[in-house]
């Protein structure tokens, strides 16, 4: 087996015992990889595949799936029967040909429909890497022959092709910074750093001289642990972790290049473990088809009983019939084989032709939403031309039944681009954009600051805040312009903020950090200590000592725990108020805020606290605990200085999609692995969660306070009648809670909470969490989910729903390639649901209650006539015109119906989606709607039979001494029953079209031109019935037959059109308003009820649940943090517990150096004022987040 590309070695080569080895010990025992050498044993390939099919598993996975479809095995068991010789009364081959023409079909719309996935697969597994030869040169490869035990070169902005072990990079000590969005959705860039043994193997020709191994667990699918050792020939194992750990699917960012060490490949990445294969998907529509077949097949077994014992009652009772009906002695004439007779007779009250109607309608409705301009994306700026695409046909009518939709936020909501928006500063807002009260704007905060008006002081603590309180690195770029690389988007967002003020970030050394103010000067602030941002903490300081020597604490965060910091003085506190009105017009406009404080410290004091600081650090027992308390005592007495505001965009028109999918009482869930501030916020400005709705958060620390939490939120529920309601309430919850409410001894109680809330937001949440969640909703309620998202983390949960809708943007194309359709922007959805797939499903449905009714209409008469003819199973319809009814005399009104009918026009059902109601409820397809069809069909059958029988009960005859018989009856009831069937169609379309006129009156046309060729061309053509000579003369000739015409047709659909004029008319539906406005040309808005119904009275029990909820005194008060921090709109994306701690990282750059001589500086703990030089050792650690392996000190 081959790892590395390059040369081959010889057999007697002890690298090769060393690969006989490695074969040995890896069993049982985790994976271990050779560095540079063959390896013992074979991987999985790194080329994978998201198609459902391939060369081999074509044929049984589609016969398969479609001998699922009962009427398929129907009309292979008939068309076999038909093979019996002397049992089919209608031929051998009517069946069982149409039954392969009309697989034949199907299968090539599959084929076509995964090559498509095949080619997007193909573009991945194509896609160049740079891999190591043995050489010591670097190689394209194709990712899919990229190997286990490979090393690569990956560079910047460039994906990972399978799971790596970071080895060097182009940063100091081999860090490089990693984007999971991806992965888990954070759009906060990640730190990996490589191990010191390998870090400064920078040169390829020393890379490829690298030899040892790497012992690795099992691939598994667990996102953020791993576990290894590198052992180097001739040293110890040094221990690998997730620190070192780069996963296919991320992407390197801010950083030149990384080599990488290949660990895990294709199926087996981590990635993929979290997907699941692409399942076969199949429809509610033709689930429901299904059961509506079995009971067809149910009534045809009935009649055929029926008629055998008719038979068999008829030979019995003495009568003989010998002398007409001829029959052979060598025939099969048992009760039996007479029911064989009738089962086959009867076969087509179950229409074949309705799957290959389906098939074409279907295959067509997929291209009018690939072809809608309406869903045409078109961004110059990125290069980006996207139509939307169905990737399936088989789920159109899905999508005009969705009831929930799981959606990713990263990518899919959001842009992955922050923006600094506005400010407040001692109490004045700037804001250029502002609408109400006082507009100033950036240039007016820079005129305060020089003129000494407006807090001057304050102002300059606000810019040296958003320029020296982070850890963004500055990179000097060849064009000259500054770029910022930073973990936090926030961070990032403020220093490139404070550039609107004319303040700039300039550079980072190991101990200070350099700025340049408005006035063009350069300041130097000493950095002293970082205490770090945490979840927990929600807030960020710096210690520094400023240019005029004052040692100043710089803090950062939420407004929660920057508030209750302050002191007591009034200079401290004066614009508290004002601050908090700002922050909350900052989340009212769905931004992501945090307040800002600055304290001066006396030297003496920051002496005695950084002796306290320094004990903390490296405290063996409680650390976290104990360095918690140190910086607590230091972030008190702070003067507010204000707050900011960042907005996290979102993609265009999100805020009126969910409000719309919402008023379409479809549920929105947001499942993303991002922090639940962030999640919270986002809801927040995209309308998910709105201010005025209740916030239930859960956040479980073991299964016995999550079963705890879930009961008292139910019980508070139940006793108002609540659970099960669309109320006004917003749940959250994140991965850790979603391990113990997710086993199954909860999972009825949490569903069941879930499902009484309007929203639902799940935080960091891993890719399978998302599955199951979706798989949870479709077992507990049973409605059709559709998952959205545009990452690979998204692909398991857009599998597991009904519909999975991929988002074809910056995040890759496995999402999309995985779906079942693909939309460039989550602002289609509303289209693709309330104008497609609204259209689709009722077109779908009446294609197929159509198709029912009219051969049962037709074929149901053959059970009428049984009664005048012996039972014998004679049938009424020459046999040729039998076949030719359902391919070409009534074919193409269904085809109009499922191509062209719609009750309103796309921009109303836009406009309108409480129209959408009706589909949802699936209004127009259920079993109820079903045997009205049956009924109709019946009773329709009935007198296109007996009203033309009783007019020729007396015979007729013509001048020509001919005389009716039962080839007369019946043809005259074929025409009866073509006309009728058509114009039924017409009655039931809701829109005419030129096709729509065309397939009906076409259709009748063409059932004459039939007939009168057919009656002319035997005897030349043998093969057609000698008793159809001259039949249209016949017919045409006969009044009776023109009075038929006139008559029949009208009587038996007189019921119909006076059905359809009282339902119109007295039990008018809002979509039928709304068609008859558009008729004519009216005002469509006041025919509209509206989707959101009155919820004073569920809002006056949720307010009486909030006062119940929430006894316990410490989760009350987490509870109103929570909601306070959500109100005031704070986030915060910053890696924590990260391979680097923000203190350590941001004192491992000295961005006034070239790249290529940057090494690790000596890490300092916290230096006094008074003196630069490092500390000891043993007091350089920052946090208990700062172990790095391989570390130098």
């Amino acid at each position: 087996m081959r790892s590395n590309v390059g040369g081959e070695e010889d057999q007697g080569n002890p690298r090769n015992a060393d690969a006989r080895a490695q074969a040995e010990e890896s069993d049982g025992q985790g994976r271990r990889i050779l560095i540079n050498l063959p390896q013992g044993q074979k991987y999985k390939s790194n080329e994978i595949s998201t198609a459902k099919y391939n060369l081999f598993t074509f044929i049984p996975k589609f016969l398969f799936e479609q001998f699922r479809r009962y009427a398929n095995i129907f009309f292979l068991c008939i068309g076999l029967l038909q093979q019996i010789p002397g049992v089919s009364p209608t031929g051998k081959y009517v069946t069982i040909v149409p039954l392969f023409v009309i697989l034949t079909i199907t299968a090539v719309k599959e084929m076509v429909e995964d090559i498509k996935r095949h080619k997007a697969d193909s573009k991945v597994n194509h896609t160049k890497v740079k891999v190591l030869t043995s050489a010591g040169e670097w190689i394209h490869k194709k990712w899919m022959e990229v190997c286990v035990g490979d090393i690569l070169n990956i560079e910047n902005s460039s994906f990972f092709p399978a799971d790596l072990i970071l080895l060097a990079s182009s940063e100091p000590q081999g860090m490089c910074y990693i984007e999971t969005a991806n992965l888990d959705g954070e759009t906060n860039l990640k730190i990996r750093s490589g191990l010191v043994c390998t870090s400064e193997l920078t040169d390829p020709k020393n890379l490829a001289r690298l030899t040892g191994q790497v012992e690795a667990e099992q691939p598994n699918r667990s996102l953020y642990e791993f576990a290894g050792n590198i052992v180097l020939s001739g040293e110890q194992a040094v221990p690998v972790s997730a620190t070192q750990l780069l996963l296919r699917g991320a992407r390197l960012r801010n950083t030149n290049w990384v080599h990488g060490l290949v660990v895990y490949t294709g199926h087996e990445s981590k990635l993929l473990m979290n997907s699941t294969k692409a399942p076969l998907k199949r429809s509610t529509v033709d689930i429901v088809t299904n059961y509506q077949i079995i009971f067809l097949f149910v009534i045809l077994v009935c009649l055929s009983l029926i008629s055998a014992i008719g038979n068999l009652v008829k030979g019995n009772n003495g009568e003989d019939h010998e002398f007409y009906i001829k029959a052979d002695s060598n025939l099969n004439n048992g009760f039996g084989w007479q029911f064989i007779t009738f089962f086959i007779l009867y076969n087509n009250l179950i229409p074949i032709s309705l799957q290959v109607t389906l098939e074409i309608v279907k295959f067509i409705q997929a291209y009018y939403m690939n072809w809608d301009e309406a869903m045409h994306y078109i961004d110059p700026e990125m290069g980006v031309d996207s139509y939307a695409l169905a990737r399936t046909s088989n789920l159109n009518e899905e999508l005009g039944q969705i009831k929930y939709v799981f959606s990713d936020k990263t990518g899919t909501l959001t842009r992955n681009v922050m923006e600094y928006k506005k400010c407040s500063v001692a109490g004045v807002m700037y804001d250029p954009e502002r609408e109400f009260g006082k507009q100033l704007g950036h240039k007016d905060l820079v005129d305060n600051l020089k003129q000494g008006t407006n807090s001057p002081e304050m102002i300059s603590d606000f810019l040296t805040l958003l320029t020296v309180c982070h850890t963004v690195i500055p990179e000097q770029g060849e064009d000259g312009v500054t770029r910022y690389n930073a973990a936090s988007p926030d961070e990032k967002a403020l220093v490139e903020g404070a550039e609107k003020y004319d303040y700039r970030f300039v550079a980072r050394r190991p101990e200070s950090v350099t700025i340049k103010t408005c006035t063009g000067k350069m300041e130097t602030y000493q950095v002293l200590n970082v205490i770090e941002f945490t979840s927990t903490r929600k807030r960020m300081s710096i210690v520094v000592k400023t240019p005029s020597g004052e040692i100043k604490l710089y803090i950062k965060g939420a407004d929660s725990v920057i508030l209750e910091r302050l002191g007591q003085n009034r200079e401290q506190r004066e614009h508290y108020d004002t601050t908090l009105n700002h922050l909350e017009e900052f989340a009212k406009c769905g931004l992501r805020t945090l307040c800002l404080g600055v304290a001066t410290i006396p030297l003496a004091q920051y002496e005695e606290w950084n002796r306290r600081w320094l004990v903390a650090s490296t405290a063996i027992n409680d650390r976290e605990e104990q360095i918690d308390e140190v910086a607590t005592s230091l972030e008190t007495n702070l003067t507010l200085i204000g707050a900011t505001a960042i907005e996290d965009k979102l993609q265009d028109q999100v805020p009126e999609t969910i409000e719309k999918l919402l008023e379409a009482n479809i549920h929105v869930w947001m499942l993303t692995g991002d922090k639940q501030e962030t999640a919270i916020n986002i809801a927040k400005s995209c309308r998910l969660h709105r201010d005025n709705s209740d916030l239930f958060i859960i956040n479980s620390r073991s299964p016995e306070e999550a079963r705890e939490e879930i009961q008292e939120q139910l019980r508070e529920l139940k006793k108002d009648g609540l659970v099960g309601k669309s109320n006004d309430i917003t749940l959250v919850t994140d991965g850790k809670s979603l391990n113990y409410t997710l086993l199954p001894d909860m999972r009825k109680d949490f569903i069941d909470l879930c499902t009484s809330c309007r929203a639902v937001v799940c935080c960091r949440v891993s890719p399978i969490q998302k599955a199951d969640m979706v798989e949870l909703v479709k077992e507990h309620t049973g409605a059709i989910t559709l998952s959205i998202g545009d990452g690979a983390n998204d692909v398991a949960m857009i599998q597991k729903a009904a519909v999975g809708v991929g988002i074809s943007g910056n995040e890759g194309l496995q999402a999309a390639n995985s779906a079942d359709f693909a939309i460039a922007q989550f602002r289609f959805l509303s289209r693709l649901l309330f104008v497609h797939g609204a259209w689709n499903y009722s077109r779908i449905s009446k294609v197929i209650l159509y198709s029912f009714y009219k051969n049962i209409t037709l074929y149901i008469i053959e059970l009428w006539f049984a009664i005048y003819n012996y039972w014998s199973g004679q049938v009424i319809y020459e046999r040729w015109t039998i076949g030719m009814y359902n391919l070409f005399f009534t074919s193409a009104p269904p085809v109009a119906l499922g191509l062209f009918d719609r009750t309103c026009t796309a921009a109303t059902r836009e406009e309108y989606p409480s129209l959408y109601h009706s589909t949802q409820k699936s209004e127009f397809f259920n079993h109820r709607e079903f045997w009205k069809w049956i009924a109709n069909s019946i009773v329709h059958s009935v007198l296109l039979f007996w009203l033309p029988q009783m007019a020729m009960y007396f015979g007729v005859s013509w001048e020509s001494g001919q005389t009716d018989g039962y080839l007369v009856l019946g043809n005259t009831v074929y025409t009866l029953v073509v006309v009728t069937t058509c114009l039924k169609a017409g009655i039931e379309m809701d829109a005419w079209t030129w096709f729509s006129h065309g397939s009906i009156w076409g259709s009748i046309a063409l059932w004459f031109l039939f007939l009168v060729i057919y009656s002319h061309i035997w005897p030349s053509a043998k093969f057609v019935a000698s008793n159809m000579a001259g039949m249209s003369e016949i017919l045409l000739s006969s009044p009776v037959f023109w009075f038929c015409l006139l008559l029949v047709p009208t009587v038996t659909l007189l019921a119909d059109v006076a059905f359809r004029a009282i339902k119109t008319t007295v039990f008018t539906t809002e979509t039928d308003k709304i068609r008859i406005a558009e008729v004519m040309n009216k005002e469509v808005a006041v025919y509209v009820e509206g989707g959101r119904r009155p919820i004073s009275e569920t809002s006056r029990l949720l307010r009486n649940v909030r006062k119940r909820f929430r006894k316990n005194k410490q989760r009350q008060e987490e509870q109103a943090t929570m909601e306070m921090d959500v109100r005031h709109g704070y986030a915060f994306s910053q890696e924590e517990a990260g391979a680097v701690s923000q203190g350590e990282y941001i004192r491992r750059y000295d961005t006034t150096r070239p790249r290529s001589t940057c090494t690790m500086p000596r890490v300092s703990g916290g230096s006094s004022p008074q003196s630069s030089h490092s500390l000891p050792p043993a007091t350089r650690s920052l946090s208990a987040h700062t172990h790095i392996p391989g570390r130098i000190v």
